[in-house]
């Protein structure tokens, strides 16, 4: 019987807008004349001639305006099959405007008709419309009911305004499949009431038992404005039954009336994190980026792409993206050509190592804003080639920053990272140096230094979840390096905001620095991320300890115990006082280390030290006995002396002159 009512419903809109019309110009007809019948107690023969004739005159004038009103109340475009209360409003407000416009029709025409017969037909109109488009939902409620859909039995979590789309949408869409079999809620207002003719049965802790009961297959999460907090331990509990997760991202989709079936989205892992995502001030943003020349040094890797796609909704007047790699460079150019056609946007092949190729940028387009992110950021690889660490991310650093106070930069911000916090690798000692040359240029120049300091990043190339995704992909096993290593961890978007935020901020000295919450045991990133995957830890997917690689460390370090923390408009983001050091010797420091830079390992880790005297490395102790009597650096400087080629793109140190004069007059700018 169902399938035969299937066969002969309207399948187009066309079709089901012109059987509407059709059946509302009846039921205006057949409104207007019961108006009489039911006014004369369903007696016709009572009812006077000039009545009748009066009515059937002005019949299809007023069909043909209650027809208009009907369009203009939107009532050929709602969702009947979903419809509530302010649905029925609208059929309410439609039928007695049509009711106005025909008592001040008939009254102009001087047709003659009792006062009472306009009531009557109002609510026989009122009454058929009603029925007309309620019908549709009671017919899909009864005859295409839940109980009748096949696909997924699914535990709802969540009886508010999102989990009642939800099940809306559920319940009548022929798109979607699957059915939900019970709700549970927190607030215990809702428990034991229906949501939707389902049961909400209980609070989170019952979610592993009505699993159980109810054979689920899936668990849907409604819950886009609960906190970072509450998500996280209920998602948890959720991944404990084995059943498949998704959840709505966020509370805007509540705000623009979006929530729906292609909202949900699978569980990720920045869900489990336990953390508000940040929120910066987009019109700060906008303030100090629309109508500017940024350059973004790295523009083609992760964090730098992503600062190139943010910067592009905000209008700059150029946006100029510099990398050593074309490929990224060339992927990332055709995206933006492709979103935003009237973006004014170079993309220029170089490195930062190169002072002439630096240089002739920095002249040629004069930018009033730098995002520094180019560097060498691989931990384990730096540790084996400690000399290309110093020379492109030390130096490059440098040289990039002389460039900017050379050609009247604005702002600089350089990408840094808790690395460089006591760091026990190369690569944080050489960003804890790029922080230092911020510093120092910062106290001798107009441009405003600042240094934005996070943890890792989730999903950048080369981190820890794409190779965990990929290992899981594989089959496994997914491989950790010690069972209680930490991490804080922040999405890509998040660390491109922080850094926006910072350059808003920005005055000069800054090391900003953002309260990334609680750290995260790799260990439980790595079982969450194979249960995400449907998977069983240490069952399906084994976990394999590989021991700490050189250099790293079991827990990571924002801030040093000299650095004080100053708050900011936003309470994520904090700013860590810059520790004092003599620029001078520094600089002095400087030179030595880049004549040293081709050097042997072990030597270039000793002039490391000298400079970060909290940096630690593997060995040290071993290598300070067997240390030989180091030259003054002068004699150093004089003896030195390169092979032709050694320094490759890497000249004469630049500007060490220039720089040591303006040192001797520096004042400090850092409050």
């Amino acid at each position: 019987m169902k399938e035969l009512i299937m066969r002969f419903m309207p399948k187009g809109r066309k079709s089901k807008l012109v059987i509407l019309t059709i059946l509302d110009i009846l039921a205006i007809q057949f409104s207007s004349f019961m108006g009489l019948v039911i006014r004369f107690d369903f007696n016709p023969a009572r009812i006077p001639a000039e009545y009748s004739q009066a009515v059937l005159s002005y019949s299809w004038i007023y069909t043909l305006c209650t027809i208009l009103i009907f369009f203009f109340f939107h009532m050929y475009s709602i969702m009947w099959s979903v419809a509530g209360i302010p649905e029925v409003f609208k059929i309410f407000s439609a039928c007695l405007l049509s009711t106005l416009v025909q008592i001040s029709g008939m009254t102009l025409l001087e047709h003659s008709v009792p006062r009472s017969y306009y009531w009557i037909c109002f609510f026989s109109l009122f009454t058929c419309e009603s029925c007309i488009r309620l019908s549709y939902r009671i017919w899909k409620t009864l005859i295409v009911g839940p109980e009748s859909r096949d696909g997924d039995r699914i535990l709802l979590v969540g009886a508010g305004k999102a989990g009642t789309a939800i099940i809306n949408e559920l319940a009548t869409s022929r798109r979607t499949e699957g059915r939900i079999v019970c709700v549970v809620d927190d607030d215990p207002n809702k428990i034991g009431k229906y949501l939707r003719g389902v049961l909400v049965e209980g609070n989170r802790s019952r979610i592993p038992e009505l699993v159980e009961k109810h054979h689920v297959d899936a668990i849907y999460v409604a819950l886009p404005s609960a906190s970072a907090i509450q998500r996280k331990e209920i998602l948890e509990i959720c991944r404990e039954t084995g059943c498949r997760l998704k959840t709505l991202p966020g509370m805007y989709q509540l705000l623009n009336g979006e929530v729906s079936i292609a909202e949900l989205r699978d569980v990720q892992i920045e869900d489990l994190l336990g953390r508000e995502p940040i929120r910066v001030n987009m019109d700060e943003i906008m303030d100090y980026v629309c109508g500017q020349v940024i350059l973004v040094t790295g523009g083609g890797g992760s964090i730098g792409s992503e600062l190139c796609r943010q910067i592009a909704k905000h209008r700059p007047r150029k946006l100029i993206i510099f990398d050593i790699y074309e490929n990224n460079a060339y992927e990332l150019q055709q995206e933006l050509k492709r979103d935003y056609p009237r973006l004014d946007l170079l993309v220029l092949i170089g490195s930062v190592r190169n002072t002439h190729r630096i240089e002739s940028v920095f002249e040629k387009y004069r930018p009033d804003i730098v995002y520094h992110a180019a560097a060498h950021k691989h931990v384990p690889l730096m540790e084996d080639s400690p000399d290309e660490a110093i020379k492109n991310n030390v130096f490059g650093t440098y040289k990039t920053a002389v460039a900017a106070d050379k050609y009247g930069t604005r702002r600089f911000v350089l990408i840094s990272t808790d690395k460089a916090v006591n760091p026990t690798n190369i690569m944080g000692a050489s960003k804890r140096m790029c922080e230092m040359v911020i510093q120092m240029m910062n106290t001798r120049s107009k441009t405003d230094f600042v240094a934005v300091r996070f943890g890792n990043v989730l999903g950048s190339s080369g981190s820890v979840i794409p190779l965990f995704k990929k290992q899981i992909a594989e089959g496994g096993p997914v491989t950790v390096t010690h069972p209680d290593i930490i991490r804080y961890f922040m999405t890509i978007q998040e660390a491109v905001s922080l850094v926006l935020q910072a350059g808003a901020y920005a005055k000069g000295g800054e090391i900003f620095v953002l309260d990334m919450g609680e750290p995260v045991k790799i260990l439980d990133m790595a079982k969450n991320l194979i249960r995400l995957s449907g998977y069983t830890p240490d069952v399906d997917i084994p976990i394999v300890f590989t021991g700490l690689r050189p250099g790293e460390k079991l827990y990571e370090e924002l801030l040093m115990s000299e650095e004080g923390l100053q708050d900011t408009p936003n309470k994520l983001i904090h700013i860590g006082r810059p520790i004092e050091f003599d620029e001078e010797e520094f600089c002095r420091q400087l030179v030595h280390l880049y004549q040293v830079a081709n050097s042997d390992s072990e030597m270039i880790r000793q002039e490391v030290k000298k400079i970060v005297p909290t940096y630690h490395y593997e060995g040290e102790d071993l290598a300070d006995e067997s240390r030989p009597e180091s030259k003054p650096l002068q004699e150093a400087a004089c003896t030195f002396v390169p092979e032709p080629g050694q320094m490759e793109e890497e000249e004469a140190f630049p500007h060490l002159e220039a720089l040591q004069e303006k040192l001797k007059t520096a004042h400090s700018r850092i409050s």
